[in-house]
């Protein structure tokens, strides 16, 4: 690469950039598949089932014959991280805002299916095939709406982070809080009612007052299904207010 740049090693063969050996027989194995048997385990198992020695046992090699293909488990964490993606949605000719609703819910089930990726996925800018294929796919929805490149991807970026996040709340919660499990805080009711005795209304006067008025009742355990589209209607309406603006002139 130019610039005295490269990529790390598991991302080079990740993109299939690495020089293939001139001599000696065919290899058996190739990260692919090492990639998809870590990711069985740990679909089982958790993360905690994964290490090279598990990986090794499960496609039938020693564990030093791994190494060969993965330098270390933080490397074969990051091509998991990568190869658990699936394909993007397809446009199908969606409006722009339709597209970006199924894109940003789907990346939220994809870590609510692998709750794992939750201990490995960072906040950092994606350099894995799979992953940017999903990027790219929200800047072409986005092709006609007036925004530059990089108002493009901070959209992108933007419902990333909430998806993300609220597959991480929910997770959490649905695996339920030694705390809140231990007092029998059990759901959003009940922990709305907790709070509605506990906030001293001269405090806590806004917070007191909602909790007191039965907002948190009638939720079915943590969350409700509209909850996840209550909020990510509230980003895609800042984006159409954005393209509005850029339409307009402003």
């Amino acid at each position: 690469m130019a610039d005295g740049r490269s990529l790390p090693p598991v991302l080079q063969r990740m993109w299939g950039r690495e020089p293939a050996p001139r001599r000696g027989p065919r290899p058996r194995l190739d990260l692919a598949m090492i990639t998809a048997a870590a990711i069985e385990i740990a679909d089982a198992d958790g993360l905690a089932g994964v290490s090279m020695s598990s990986v090794a046992g499960r496609v039938g090699v020693a564990t030093t014959a791994l190494y060969r293909y993965v330098a270390s488990k933080d490397d074969l964490l990051t091509s998991m991280a990568d190869g658990v993606v699936p394909a993007p949605p397809d446009p199908a000719g969606m409006p722009w805002r339709d597209y970006l609703a199924v894109w940003t819910r789907a990346q939220r089930d994809i870590v609510l299916d692998h709750p794992w990726l939750l201990a490995v996925t960072r906040f950092a800018p994606p350099l894995g095939p799979r992953r940017l294929l999903w990027l790219d796919r929200a800047l072409a929805a986005l092709d006609g709406t007036g925004l530059d490149d990089g108002e493009k991807i901070n959209v992108a970026s933007s419902l990333t982070g909430y998806a993300l996040t609220d597959a991480a709340l929910t997770h959490t919660l649905a695996s339920g809080s030694p705390e809140l499990v231990d007092s029998g805080i059990e759901g959003a009711t009940a922990y709305g009612e907790v709070l509605a005795e506990v906030l001293d209304p001269e405090t806590y006067p806004a917070l007191s007052a909602a909790m007191r008025s039965g907002v948190m009742g009638g939720v079915e355990g943590w969350s409700d299904a509209d909850d996840f589209r209550f909020g990510l209607d509230l980003l895609l309406d800042g984006i159409e207010q954005l393209v509005a603006r850029r339409a307009s002139g402003r």
